[in-house]
């Protein structure tokens, strides 16, 4: 009898050879210039067998997408009592910096994936969607705890707002020239600067003389 964990094991070993082969055509040549076929050639599949681990050409790049949503999803859900979903994804967000976690955005390779992204408007749009289903899914989580569709949706954008924000400072700065080793011993004090206006709303910003 197959040992389903072996299987599964073996699955996510063909998807990420698959994403990572799509990753290096598109760093090399742009997203727009790599088609499925040539990546399915590349990684040694077949084109349906792309297509079977990823349904849109664009989830080949924005691959950790899925992981990321159900991850956010739980540091809000499953936060601990007393604490607040800004604290909760304050603390994930530090803990991703701490790491090295490519979703910092304080890495090295920043600036390939930054190119790719932003010179395609197929996979420029399909980051503001995944930036969408996020805030919809910390609206759903909140919504279900407060009983506040209103208060909760916009809670929901701004903690969202403050997630992307931080990963797009830092790796734009990467990008603009900056050593990753800077970027990310600073980002700290931007992640907290990021979710205390959260916490804090933004009454009083720009105070007089800023």
């Amino acid at each position: 009898m197959a040992d389903p964990g072996l299987r599964e094991r073996k699955k996510q070993a063909t998807r990420l050879l698959i994403s990572n082969v799509a990753t290096g055509l598109f760093v090399e040549r742009g997203f727009e210039e790599v088609t499925v076929a040539e990546i399915a050639e590349a990684a040694g599949v077949s084109k349906m067998t792309v297509f079977n681990y990823f349904p849109r050409k664009e989830d080949l790049f924005l691959d950790r997408h899925a992981e990321r949503l159900a991850e956010l999803t739980s540091v809000v859900r499953n936060r601990p009592a007393g604490v607040s979903p800004c604290e909760a994804l304050r603390r994930h967000q530090h803990a991703l910096l701490e790491s090295g976690h490519p979703l910092s955005g304080a890495i090295p390779g920043g600036p390939g994936f930054w190119w790719v992204l932003t010179s395609s408007p197929a996979l420029t749009a399909r980051w503001y969607e995944q930036e969408r289903e996020i805030a919809e899914a910390f609206t759903e989580v909140l919504t279900a705890e407060t009983g506040s569709p209103f208060r909760s949706r916009m809670a929901a954008g701004l903690l969202t707002t403050a997630i992307t924000t931080v990963f797009a400072h830092a790796i734009g700065r990467i990008v603009a020239g900056e050593e990753a080793d800077v970027v990310r011993r600073e980002q700290a004090a931007v992640i907290d600067e990021a979710f205390d206006l959260v916490e804090h709303g933004v009454r009083g910003f720009p105070a007089a003389g800023d």
